[in-house]
Order: C-alpha cells, then structure tokens, then sequence
C-alpha cells in the first residue's frame, strides 16, 4: 500500500509538478487556485496584521491605517513572471480585470540577455549601482534641458527607455551592465505602475495594492512603482504595498485548510518536515521541525505575523 503527504499547494507549479512531486517523494497536492490563494492571502494580512499596508514614495516609508469595515473594492496587482490586475470587492469575490505580460519574467529575461547575469537577485544587485539615465532619453534630453512645463513634464521625465542607445553611435557592451539593468527595472516598473492606475480609474478604485516576487521590498522598484501612480493620477492614488508581500498565496492555501476528509490516503506512519516561518519587519527566519505521527496523530499549524 502507498501513503502519502498532502500539503496545500498553489501557483502553476502545484500543476507543472504535481507528478513528480508523487513520484519521487510521496507527496500528492492539495491544488488550490491561484488567483483564490492570493486574494485570500491579502484580505487575510489586511484583516489580521497591523500595520500591513505602506506607502512608499521618495524615500519615505508611512504605514497605512486600514479600515476593515471600508476595505472594499481595492485594486491587486500581483507582478510574478507576468502582471495580474484583480479587483477585489470582497472575501471570495473577486475579478481579473487586466494585466500584462511585462513583468518579472521580462526583467530577467531580458536581463539574462543583455548583462550575462544568471538569477534575479544577482540582477536587482546589479541595477542599485547603475543610472538610467545613461540609457533613458529624458525630456531634457530632447528639450535643451529644460522642463515641458506646458504638460507637466520634468526635465528629468523619462521621455523614451533606452533611448539614447538610438543616437549614442554605441554598441551593447560599450555600456555599463549596471546601467542597463537599472533602466530596464525601470521601464517595467514604471508600465505596471501607469497601467495599474488606468485600471484603478477605469473601475473608480482608489486603493492599489501590489505585490509578488518581482517587489520583494526593493525600494527603487517599489518608489519608481510610486511615482508612475502619483504622476498618472496626480496625486490622487496611492501605490500601498505589504510587508508580508511574498506570502500572498501561501498565506491564501493554508487558510484554505477547512476540508481534511483524505483518510482514503491517511499514511499509517510517517514523518513530516513542518516549517515555522518567524516574520519581523524584513527578518524571516526558517525552522525545520521533524515530528513523527501516528494514524490517530494530527499536527495543529498557526502563523505569527509581527
């Protein structure tokens, strides 16, 4: 007889491994939906968690007060290897409006391609020691260095991402990888923060909250995220985004955890790896904890969110 372990699992890979997952360890996921798990997982930290949501914009980090009772409709962009925009208006309720397929994937993507970098992380690293503007035609840039006040438009406005690379006469590796990274972090951020707030107009939202692996707390994304909002809707939306962001669909699968009818595939014995996740402020630690269980034997989970 076969036993197995079933975790909740979410996202595509819940899917793109699922047999292998069974074949190799034993393991057979409990597949939740995705865009259910991260909706469940935000309403779930706003509800629960003080001092969830921020703002960020020029180097200022504010926390935002959120009403429960007025928390709804709200606007949730979720940026992983593609962009998904979900009005949420309330607890399962809830409609993928938009999104884009620049996203995270396109960052490293292109990155891979143009710096030689390998990962994501070696990528973001790369982009904090660069300057767009080396690349970024700006509308100074076009304009003798002044500002098209007659539109609103600074001198310092990105007019065209990697523009200059039209007239410079130069070739890829006659820039600066730093550079180039740091402008292409920029052209995407700044697309996802404009088409954010049209959507959040389209609809009448005024709350904006993004997340997923393409954030991951950097603060030039998330400020360049910031200003694209603010310019766009001048000043009257606000990009929020949460402390506990790259957790949206885990958090959204165990909360899920209200059926537990799989007695059919209950292992005699077994011993299974648990995880508590300690989270404060930026600081995530991770605890391995083996137990071995019985058939009569439950494991009883909780989350401690500070």
């Amino acid at each position: 007889m076969v036993w197995y372990i079933i975790p909740k699992a979410t996202g595509g890979g819940a899917f793109k491994f699922a047999d292998l997952f069974k074949e190799k360890l034993g393991i057979l996921f409990d597949k939740e939906d995705e865009m259910c798990s991260l909706v469940g997982g935000v309403n779930f930290l706003l509800k629960t968690v003080p001092r969830e949501a921020f703002t960020y914009l020029d180097g200022q980090k504010k926390f935002v007060e959120i009403d429960h009772n007025d928390l709804y409709p709200y606007l949730l962009v979720n940026i992983g290897s593609g962009v998904s925009m979900i009005k949420v208006d309330g607890d399962g309720k809830y409609e993928r409006i938009s999104g884009t397929s620049l996203g995270g994937g396109t960052f490293l993507g292109l990155g891979k391609l143009l710096t030689k970098c390998k990962s994501f992380d070696e990528l973001l690293e790369l982009s904090h020691h660069g300057n767009n503007r080396v690349i970024d035609m700006l509308v100074g840039d076009i304009y003798g260095g002044t500002d098209y006040s007659k539109i609103g438009l600074s001198s310092t406005a990105i007019a065209s991402s990697f523009g200059k690379a039209i007239s410079d006469g130069k070739e890829l590796e006659d820039y600066q990888p730093e550079d180039v990274a740091r402008s292409l972090l920029r052209m995407i951020s700044n697309n996802i923060g404009q088409i954010a707030y049209l959507n959040a107009l389209r609809f009448g939202l005024k709350r904006i909250f993004f997340g997923g692996f393409f954030i991951r707390g950097l603060e030039y994304t998330m400020d360049t995220i910031s200003v694209a909002v603010h310019f766009w809707s001048r000043g009257e939306a606000k990009a929020m985004f949460l402390r506990h962001e790259g957790f949206l669909g885990a958090l959204g699968a165990f909360t899920s955890y209200n059926d537990q009818s799989h007695n059919d595939l209950k292992p005699h014995h077994h011993t299974v790896q648990r995880a508590i996740l300690n989270c404060s402020g930026h600081n995530f630690r991770h605890i391995p904890v083996t137990s071995n269980l019985n058939e009569s034997e439950t494991i009883e989970c909780s989350i401690n969110l500070v």
